[in-house]
């Protein structure tokens, strides 16, 4: 266990006064947390009101996976909300513990916010979502044998990710698909048995990140709306090796669909 993270929820406490001092704000009413590809999409979210690297709050520490920003924005939504935006997410697989996997949604709950939206990057189990596919997720499945829970904590993911905000995307984009997120632990990228297994189980997309945060704010309360760009097709679907390049290629060519994806639900959130 990560000491820093011996009680989770001072350390998010701590952070979360940290940002409503450093930006000058009453707390936030909404968080965003963009995933591989998705960071250039912060820009269109509203009037920056501060910006903090995330390695000077408590708790947190500089992105390590290239295509990831290391920010937390604060902005103000064109629907008269305070969002904070993470442009960088820490991911189990860099070995830190699940604490710090979920330290940024603590902090958001911690400093009010009680809508999170949560993007990744993901590789595709449906050849007809081919990269640069936005895909709603309906549900999960955890692959990575932890939590972020302790001790006998029961939280009801019925309704993990919650349909109303899937219909408020809809809104934005009739045409967004929907599907079930697999989270392996990686870093690897999935095997073709494994991507196998998880269309067997009823998985549509792959991916590295996104449920251990989902789980940590149900938690917490909040209502969490997932999206996933499809950056490759995954292993054994695609024809071509997997390669992180791809993933930031992907990213970069839906740009300006996932700006106006971002900038209308900011609009309704």
């Amino acid at each position: 266990m990560n000491d820093a993270f011996d009680d989770p929820s001072a350390l998010a406490n701590a952070a979360a006064d940290a940002v409503r001092t450093g930006a000058g704000i009453d707390g936030l009413d909404l968080a965003l947390v963009l995933g591989s590809g998705w960071s250039a999409a912060a820009d269109d979210l509203g009037e920056q009101l501060h910006s903090f690297d995330l390695g000077e709050l408590p708790g947190f520490s500089k992105p390590v996976v290239a295509g990831h920003g290391g920010q937390l924005r604060i902005v103000r939504t064109p629907a008269g909300k305070v969002a904070g935006v993470f442009t960088g997410r820490t991911h189990f697989y860099e070995g830190r513990g699940a604490e710090p996997v979920v330290h940024g949604v603590r902090t958001a709950a911690a400093a009010g916010a009680r809508t999170l939206v949560l993007t990744n990057g993901c590789g595709s189990l449906n050849a007809d979502w081919g990269p640069g596919t936005p895909v709603l997720i309906s549900d999960h499945i955890n692959l990575t044998g932890a939590t972020p829970l302790r001790g006998a904590t029961f939280v009801d993911l019925t309704a993990a990710y919650a349909p109303r905000l899937r219909e408020l995307a809809r809104e934005v984009d009739p045409g967004l698909p929907d599907g079930v997120y697999v989270q392996f632990r990686g870093p690897q990228y999935e095997t073709p048995a494994e991507v196998a297994m998880a269309a067997t189980i009823g998985g549509d997309l792959v991916g590295m990140s996104t449920a251990l945060e989902t789980i940590a704010a149900r938690e917490a309360g909040l209502e969490v709306l997932g999206i996933s760009l499809v950056t490759n097709l995954a292993a054994g679907i695609s024809p071509e090796p997997l390669d992180h390049a791809e993933v930031i290629e992907a990213g970069n060519a839906a740009a300006p669909k996932l700006r106006a994806l971002l900038r209308g639900l900011a609009e309704k959130l």
